[in-house]
């Protein structure tokens, strides 16, 4: 059986399957919600966005599409190898580590879909925040979408399998040492494959602890992809907007 422990992340993100799993991602909703954000932070068309931690790019496509000019950056070759296949003009994709600053200036950076908080060194999250400061022009804004994890640890659903393109993935889900755990076991052409991601239970008190330390001052915080105010019981995300 292949098994990936140490930085998940790394290994995780950058096979096929991660995408084949997350595959039926609602990206209508994605959609939505990038236009109500661009739209609460009066973006103006052309104006620059980094959008860290992109993946392969579905946040950054559409953001272009709108009328931006954007940077999507991810950890994972692979990610980017493909990303690049839709550059063009105002749309540029590189590889990078989130947790050091990308030297070029924006008007937004926006860390989207819970790609925060899940490095083995809690440090990296106070030093990413500081990363995304100094990523941003004179009154830009920082967002980070993260998941509620008071709401998340009340509905747990601790079993799960989901069949996508023929291969059953089972996942198991669980709280650990201040973690939120998922591991994932499947078989594919007759090869057992075990994965497990790990997200720090970050609460809201966690990231206004951080950007103290940062510099930056919390302006936001909505609980879903409609800007609905946050509420830690009710809320199934995290969204907050800083600068």
């Amino acid at each position: 059986m292949q098994k990936h422990t140490d930085n998940w992340y790394t290994s995780w993100f950058d096979t096929p399957y991660y995408h084949i799993l997350y595959k039926d991602r609602d990206y209508d909703e994605a959609a939505s919600f990038m236009v109500l954000l661009t739209k609460f932070l009066e973006l103006e068309s052309g104006a620059k966005i980094l959008d860290l931690a992109c993946g392969k790019g579905r946040h950054s496509k559409f953001l272009n599409k709108m009328g931006f000019n954007v940077t999507g950056v991810d950890l994972s070759p692979a990610s980017i190898k493909y990303a690049k296949t839709f550059e063009k003009e105002n749309l540029k994709f590189e590889v990078h580590d989130m947790c050091l600053p990308f030297p070029k200036k924006f008007n937004a950076v926006f860390n989207l879909f819970t790609s925060f908080g899940y490095f083995d060194d809690e440090n990296d999250n106070l030093r990413t925040i500081k990363s995304i400061k100094e990523e941003l022009k004179p009154d830009g804004f920082g967002v980070i979408d993260f998941l509620n994890s008071e709401y998340l640890k009340k509905n747990l659903v601790p079993n799960e399998v989901k069949t996508v393109n023929g291969i059953d993935f089972y996942i198991e889900r669980k709280i650990s040492d201040g973690y939120i755990v998922k591991n994932i076991r499947f078989k594919n052409e007759n090869e057992n494959f075990f994965y497990s991601e790990r997200v720090m239970a970050l609460a809201l008190e966690d990231f206004k602890e951080y950007f103290s330390e940062a510099g930056v001052k919390l302006l936001h915080s909505f609980g879903d992809y409609s800007l609905n105010p946050f509420d830690e019981e009710r809320s199934k995300r995290l969204i907050l907007i800083f600068q």
